[in-house]
Protein backbone atom coordinates (compact mmCIF):
# COMPACT_ATOMS: atom_id res chain seq x y z
CA UNK A 1 0.00 0.00 0.00
CA UNK A 2 1.38 3.37 -1.02
CA UNK A 3 0.85 6.73 0.73
CA UNK A 4 -1.29 7.88 -2.18
CA UNK A 5 -3.52 4.80 -1.90
CA UNK A 6 -3.84 5.33 1.85
CA UNK A 7 -4.96 8.96 1.55
CA UNK A 8 -7.19 8.15 -1.43
CA UNK A 9 -8.97 5.55 0.69
CA UNK A 10 -9.52 8.15 3.49
CA UNK A 11 -10.28 11.11 1.26
CA UNK A 12 -13.82 11.57 2.56
CA UNK A 13 -12.73 11.68 6.19
CA UNK A 14 -9.85 14.07 5.43
CA UNK A 15 -12.16 16.45 3.57
CA UNK A 16 -14.61 16.39 6.47
CA UNK A 17 -11.83 17.17 8.96
CA UNK A 18 -10.58 20.04 6.78
CA UNK A 19 -14.13 21.45 6.49
CA UNK A 20 -14.60 21.33 10.27
CA UNK A 21 -11.26 23.08 10.91
CA UNK A 22 -11.95 25.78 8.30
CA UNK A 23 -15.45 26.31 9.71
CA UNK A 24 -14.00 26.70 13.20
CA UNK A 25 -11.48 29.23 11.85
CA UNK A 26 -14.25 31.34 10.31
CA UNK A 27 -16.17 31.19 13.58
CA UNK A 28 -13.15 32.40 15.54
CA UNK A 29 -12.63 35.25 13.10
CA UNK A 30 -16.31 36.13 13.34
CA UNK A 31 -16.15 36.47 17.15
CA UNK A 32 -13.16 38.76 16.93
CA UNK A 33 -10.20 36.43 17.42
CA UNK A 34 -6.93 37.90 16.19
CA UNK A 35 -6.17 36.50 12.65
CA UNK A 36 -2.62 35.57 13.62
CA UNK A 37 -3.92 33.31 16.35
CA UNK A 38 -6.36 31.67 13.93
CA UNK A 39 -3.54 31.01 11.44
CA UNK A 40 -1.39 29.49 14.18
CA UNK A 41 -4.30 27.28 15.28
CA UNK A 42 -4.87 26.17 11.67
CA UNK A 43 -1.20 25.28 11.27
CA UNK A 44 -1.26 23.40 14.60
CA UNK A 45 -4.40 21.48 13.66
CA UNK A 46 -3.10 20.46 10.21
CA UNK A 47 0.28 19.39 11.61
CA UNK A 48 -1.42 17.35 14.34
CA UNK A 49 -3.92 15.67 11.98
CA UNK A 50 -1.18 15.05 9.42
CA UNK A 51 1.07 13.42 12.00
CA UNK A 52 -1.78 11.22 13.20
CA UNK A 53 -2.57 10.10 9.63
CA UNK A 54 1.11 9.44 8.85
CA UNK A 55 1.48 7.33 12.00
CA UNK A 56 -1.70 5.46 11.06
CA UNK A 57 -0.31 4.85 7.56
CA UNK A 58 2.97 3.46 8.96
CA UNK A 59 1.06 1.17 11.31
CA UNK A 60 -1.26 -0.13 8.56
CA UNK A 61 1.62 -0.66 6.16
CA UNK A 62 3.61 -2.59 8.78
CA UNK A 63 0.59 -4.79 9.49
CA UNK A 64 0.04 -5.48 5.80
CA UNK A 65 3.68 -6.42 5.27
CA UNK A 66 3.48 -8.81 8.21
CA UNK A 67 0.32 -10.40 6.82
CA UNK A 68 1.96 -10.77 3.38
CA UNK A 69 4.94 -12.53 4.98
CA UNK A 70 2.57 -14.90 6.76
CA UNK A 71 0.72 -15.61 3.51
CA UNK A 72 3.94 -16.25 1.58
CA UNK A 73 5.16 -18.64 4.25
CA UNK A 74 2.05 -20.82 4.14
CA UNK A 75 1.87 -23.92 1.97
CA UNK A 76 -1.88 -24.14 2.53
CA UNK A 77 -2.98 -20.58 1.72
CA UNK A 78 -6.57 -21.19 2.76
CA UNK A 79 -5.40 -21.45 6.41
CA UNK A 80 -4.30 -17.80 6.36
CA UNK A 81 -7.15 -16.59 8.59
CA UNK A 82 -6.14 -19.12 11.25
CA UNK A 83 -2.55 -17.85 11.37
CA UNK A 84 -2.89 -14.06 11.51
CA UNK A 85 -2.10 -12.21 14.77
CA UNK A 86 -4.95 -11.24 17.08
CA UNK A 87 -6.45 -7.90 15.97
CA UNK A 88 -6.44 -4.90 18.32
CA UNK A 89 -9.94 -3.51 17.76
CA UNK A 90 -13.33 -5.17 18.32
CA UNK A 91 -14.33 -4.47 14.70
CA UNK A 92 -11.20 -6.20 13.35
CA UNK A 93 -11.73 -9.15 15.70
CA UNK A 94 -15.33 -9.53 14.50
CA UNK A 95 -14.20 -9.31 10.88
CA UNK A 96 -11.47 -11.91 11.43
CA UNK A 97 -13.96 -14.22 13.14
CA UNK A 98 -16.25 -14.03 10.09
CA UNK A 99 -13.27 -14.76 7.80
CA UNK A 100 -12.30 -17.78 9.88
CA UNK A 101 -15.83 -19.16 9.83
CA UNK A 102 -15.98 -18.72 6.06
CA UNK A 103 -12.58 -20.42 5.71
CA UNK A 104 -13.62 -23.38 7.84
CA UNK A 105 -16.79 -23.79 5.77
CA UNK A 106 -14.69 -23.76 2.58
CA UNK A 107 -12.22 -26.32 3.96
CA UNK A 108 -15.10 -28.57 4.94
CA UNK A 109 -16.67 -28.28 1.49
CA UNK A 110 -13.34 -28.98 -0.24
CA UNK A 111 -12.73 -31.99 2.00
CA UNK A 112 -16.16 -33.39 1.19
CA UNK A 113 -15.57 -32.84 -2.53
CA UNK A 114 -12.18 -34.58 -2.37
CA UNK A 115 -13.68 -37.50 -0.49
CA UNK A 116 -16.44 -37.86 -3.08
CA UNK A 117 -13.88 -37.60 -5.88
CA UNK A 118 -11.69 -40.24 -4.25
CA UNK A 119 -14.66 -42.59 -3.85
CA UNK A 120 -15.62 -42.07 -7.50
CA UNK A 121 -12.08 -42.74 -8.66
CA UNK A 122 -11.90 -45.93 -6.60
CA UNK A 123 -15.23 -47.06 -8.04
CA UNK A 124 -14.11 -46.41 -11.63
CA UNK A 125 -10.86 -48.29 -11.07
CA UNK A 126 -12.75 -51.20 -9.55
CA UNK A 127 -15.28 -51.20 -12.40
CA UNK A 128 -12.51 -51.13 -15.02
CA UNK A 129 -10.79 -54.16 -13.50
CA UNK A 130 -14.10 -56.02 -13.25
CA UNK A 131 -15.18 -55.25 -16.82
CA UNK A 132 -11.92 -56.61 -18.23
CA UNK A 133 -12.95 -60.15 -17.25
CA UNK A 134 -16.07 -60.28 -19.49
CA UNK A 135 -14.16 -58.57 -22.29
CA UNK A 136 -11.50 -61.30 -22.15
CA UNK A 137 -14.24 -63.95 -22.03
CA UNK A 138 -15.91 -62.48 -25.12
CA UNK A 139 -12.59 -62.47 -26.95
CA UNK A 140 -12.24 -66.20 -26.23
CA UNK A 141 -15.81 -66.87 -27.35
CA UNK A 142 -15.10 -65.06 -30.62
CA UNK A 143 -12.51 -67.71 -31.47
CA UNK A 144 -15.33 -70.23 -32.07
CA UNK A 145 -17.17 -68.06 -34.62
CA UNK A 146 -16.53 -67.76 -38.34
CA UNK A 147 -13.70 -65.51 -39.44
CA UNK A 148 -15.84 -62.63 -40.73
CA UNK A 149 -17.95 -62.44 -37.56
CA UNK A 150 -14.89 -62.92 -35.38
CA UNK A 151 -13.11 -60.03 -37.08
CA UNK A 152 -16.06 -57.69 -36.60
CA UNK A 153 -16.61 -58.71 -32.97
CA UNK A 154 -12.92 -58.36 -32.11
CA UNK A 155 -12.85 -54.91 -33.66
CA UNK A 156 -15.76 -53.79 -31.48
CA UNK A 157 -14.23 -55.40 -28.41
CA UNK A 158 -10.98 -53.54 -29.03
CA UNK A 159 -12.96 -50.30 -29.16
CA UNK A 160 -14.65 -51.16 -25.85
CA UNK A 161 -11.30 -52.01 -24.27
CA UNK A 162 -9.83 -48.72 -25.48
CA UNK A 163 -12.71 -46.73 -23.98
CA UNK A 164 -12.39 -48.64 -20.70
CA UNK A 165 -8.66 -47.93 -20.59
CA UNK A 166 -9.27 -44.22 -21.18
CA UNK A 167 -11.83 -44.17 -18.36
CA UNK A 168 -9.27 -45.70 -15.99
CA UNK A 169 -6.54 -43.23 -16.85
CA UNK A 170 -8.97 -40.31 -16.77
CA UNK A 171 -9.86 -41.24 -13.19
CA UNK A 172 -6.19 -41.54 -12.26
CA UNK A 173 -5.25 -38.29 -14.00
CA UNK A 174 -6.95 -36.31 -11.22
CA UNK A 175 -4.15 -37.23 -8.81
CA UNK A 176 -1.32 -38.58 -11.00
CA UNK A 177 1.41 -38.18 -8.39
CA UNK A 178 -0.12 -41.07 -6.40
CA UNK A 179 -0.07 -43.48 -9.32
CA UNK A 180 3.05 -43.06 -11.44
CA UNK A 181 6.57 -44.27 -10.71
CA UNK A 182 9.46 -42.57 -12.48
CA UNK A 183 12.34 -44.93 -13.16
CA UNK A 184 15.05 -45.67 -15.68
CA UNK A 185 13.61 -47.42 -18.74
CA UNK A 186 14.51 -48.49 -22.25
CA UNK A 187 12.64 -46.49 -24.88
CA UNK A 188 12.90 -49.43 -27.27
CA UNK A 189 11.13 -51.72 -24.79
CA UNK A 190 8.39 -49.14 -24.11
CA UNK A 191 7.66 -48.71 -27.82
CA UNK A 192 7.79 -52.46 -28.47
CA UNK A 193 5.34 -53.06 -25.62
CA UNK A 194 2.88 -50.47 -26.96
CA UNK A 195 3.06 -51.96 -30.46
CA UNK A 196 2.59 -55.46 -29.07
CA UNK A 197 -0.46 -54.43 -27.05
CA UNK A 198 -2.08 -53.00 -30.20
CA UNK A 199 -0.82 -55.64 -32.61
CA UNK A 200 -4.29 -56.98 -33.42
CA UNK A 201 -5.62 -53.51 -34.27
CA UNK A 202 -2.60 -52.64 -36.42
CA UNK A 203 -2.82 -55.93 -38.34
CA UNK A 204 -6.56 -55.56 -38.81
CA UNK A 205 -6.15 -52.06 -40.24
CA UNK A 206 -3.28 -53.18 -42.47
CA UNK A 207 -0.82 -50.76 -40.91
CA UNK A 208 2.92 -51.17 -41.30
CA UNK A 209 4.98 -50.02 -38.31
CA UNK A 210 8.56 -48.90 -38.76
CA UNK A 211 10.97 -48.17 -35.90
CA UNK A 212 14.45 -46.70 -35.91
CA UNK A 213 17.06 -45.44 -33.44
CA UNK A 214 15.04 -46.37 -30.36
CA UNK A 215 17.97 -47.69 -28.31
CA UNK A 216 17.77 -44.82 -25.84
CA UNK A 217 17.44 -44.60 -22.07
CA UNK A 218 14.78 -42.36 -20.54
CA UNK A 219 13.31 -41.70 -17.12
CA UNK A 220 9.53 -42.11 -17.13
CA UNK A 221 6.62 -44.27 -15.99
CA UNK A 222 6.41 -47.20 -18.41
CA UNK A 223 2.70 -47.87 -17.79
CA UNK A 224 1.67 -44.29 -18.51
CA UNK A 225 3.97 -44.08 -21.52
CA UNK A 226 2.42 -47.30 -22.84
CA UNK A 227 -1.01 -45.66 -22.57
CA UNK A 228 0.13 -42.46 -24.31
CA UNK A 229 1.74 -44.35 -27.19
CA UNK A 230 -1.31 -46.62 -27.39
CA UNK A 231 -3.57 -43.59 -27.89
CA UNK A 232 -1.29 -42.27 -30.63
CA UNK A 233 -1.25 -45.65 -32.39
CA UNK A 234 -5.05 -45.91 -32.13
CA UNK A 235 -5.46 -42.43 -33.62
CA UNK A 236 -3.10 -43.26 -36.47
CA UNK A 237 -5.07 -46.44 -37.18
CA UNK A 238 -8.41 -44.67 -36.94
CA UNK A 239 -7.49 -41.79 -39.22
CA UNK A 240 -5.48 -43.73 -41.80
CA UNK A 241 -5.71 -42.78 -45.46
CA UNK A 242 -7.93 -45.15 -47.42
CA UNK A 243 -6.05 -44.79 -50.72
CA UNK A 244 -2.49 -45.56 -49.66
CA UNK A 245 -0.72 -48.12 -47.50
CA UNK A 246 -0.84 -46.81 -43.92
CA UNK A 247 2.57 -46.51 -42.26
CA UNK A 248 3.47 -45.43 -38.74
CA UNK A 249 7.10 -44.52 -38.08
CA UNK A 250 8.54 -44.26 -34.59
CA UNK A 251 12.03 -42.81 -34.27
CA UNK A 252 14.14 -41.17 -31.59
CA UNK A 253 17.12 -38.89 -31.25
CA UNK A 254 19.06 -37.41 -28.37
CA UNK A 255 18.82 -33.69 -27.72
CA UNK A 256 21.47 -32.95 -25.13
CA UNK A 257 19.82 -33.75 -21.80
CA UNK A 258 16.61 -35.07 -23.42
CA UNK A 259 15.41 -37.75 -25.80
CA UNK A 260 12.94 -36.85 -28.51
CA UNK A 261 10.53 -39.55 -29.70
CA UNK A 262 8.64 -38.92 -32.92
CA UNK A 263 5.45 -40.76 -33.94
CA UNK A 264 4.68 -40.05 -37.58
CA UNK A 265 1.87 -41.38 -39.80
CA UNK A 266 0.77 -40.84 -43.39
CA UNK A 267 -2.93 -40.60 -42.60
CA UNK A 268 -5.57 -38.03 -43.48
CA UNK A 269 -3.99 -35.31 -41.33
CA UNK A 270 -5.68 -32.51 -39.40
CA UNK A 271 -6.96 -29.20 -40.81
CA UNK A 272 -4.66 -26.34 -39.86
CA UNK A 273 -7.37 -24.32 -38.12
CA UNK A 274 -8.14 -27.27 -35.79
CA UNK A 275 -4.57 -27.96 -34.67
CA UNK A 276 -4.57 -25.46 -31.74
CA UNK A 277 -7.60 -27.26 -30.23
CA UNK A 278 -6.73 -30.95 -30.62
CA UNK A 279 -5.57 -31.22 -26.98
CA UNK A 280 -8.75 -29.61 -25.63
CA UNK A 281 -11.06 -31.77 -23.57
CA UNK A 282 -13.89 -33.20 -25.68
CA UNK A 283 -12.72 -31.69 -28.98
CA UNK A 284 -13.43 -34.14 -31.82
CA UNK A 285 -12.75 -32.05 -34.92
CA UNK A 286 -14.13 -32.54 -38.40
CA UNK A 287 -12.37 -35.89 -38.86
CA UNK A 288 -13.81 -37.28 -35.62
CA UNK A 289 -17.32 -36.15 -36.51
CA UNK A 290 -17.05 -37.52 -40.05
CA UNK A 291 -15.92 -40.98 -38.93
CA UNK A 292 -18.05 -41.10 -35.76
CA UNK A 293 -17.32 -42.62 -32.37
CA UNK A 294 -14.71 -40.05 -31.34
CA UNK A 295 -14.83 -38.89 -27.71
CA UNK A 296 -12.24 -36.12 -27.91
CA UNK A 297 -10.55 -37.50 -24.78
CA UNK A 298 -7.54 -39.37 -26.18
CA UNK A 299 -5.19 -36.47 -26.92
CA UNK A 300 -6.52 -34.53 -23.93
CA UNK A 301 -5.45 -37.37 -21.63
CA UNK A 302 -2.12 -37.71 -23.46
CA UNK A 303 -1.32 -34.05 -22.86
CA UNK A 304 -2.30 -34.21 -19.16
CA UNK A 305 -0.33 -37.37 -18.50
CA UNK A 306 2.65 -36.06 -20.48
CA UNK A 307 2.75 -32.90 -18.35
CA UNK A 308 2.73 -35.02 -15.18
CA UNK A 309 5.70 -36.98 -16.52
CA UNK A 310 7.63 -33.81 -17.53
CA UNK A 311 7.18 -34.75 -21.20
CA UNK A 312 6.75 -32.03 -23.78
CA UNK A 313 4.10 -33.19 -26.29
CA UNK A 314 3.78 -31.29 -29.58
CA UNK A 315 1.82 -31.97 -32.75
CA UNK A 316 2.20 -30.96 -36.38
CA UNK A 317 0.01 -32.04 -39.26
CA UNK A 318 -0.68 -31.43 -42.92
CA UNK A 319 -4.14 -32.26 -44.19
CA UNK A 320 -4.21 -35.29 -46.52
CA UNK A 321 -0.50 -35.94 -45.87
CA UNK A 322 -0.15 -37.07 -42.25
CA UNK A 323 0.42 -36.18 -38.62
CA UNK A 324 3.54 -36.07 -36.46
CA UNK A 325 3.57 -36.09 -32.66
CA UNK A 326 6.79 -35.33 -30.85
CA UNK A 327 7.43 -36.38 -27.25
CA UNK A 328 10.49 -34.92 -25.54
CA UNK A 329 11.36 -37.08 -22.52
CA UNK A 330 13.87 -36.56 -19.70
CA UNK A 331 17.04 -38.62 -20.06
CA UNK A 332 19.48 -39.80 -17.39
CA UNK A 333 21.68 -36.75 -17.87
CA UNK A 334 18.74 -34.41 -17.49
CA UNK A 335 17.84 -35.86 -14.10
CA UNK A 336 21.29 -36.22 -12.64
CA UNK A 337 22.61 -32.83 -13.72
CA UNK A 338 19.55 -30.68 -13.24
Amino acid sequence: MTLGEFFSDRLGRLLLQAAVVIGAAFFLLAVGTWPGVVVLLLILFFITFGAIEICDFIKCRRQLLELERIMEGLDLKYLFAECVPKPETIYERKLLDLSRRAGRAMVSAVSDAKAAQREYREYVESWVHEIKAPITALQLICQSTDSKTRRRLLEELMQIEAHVERALFYARAESPEKDFLIRKASLDEIVSGAIRHHKALLIQKGIRVETRDLAKTVYTDTKWMDFILGQLLQNAARYRHEHRTPVITLSAKELGKQVQLTVCDNGIGIPAHELPRVFDKGFTGSNGRARGGSTGMGLYLCRNLAESLAIDLQITSVENEGTTLTLTLPSKENLTKS
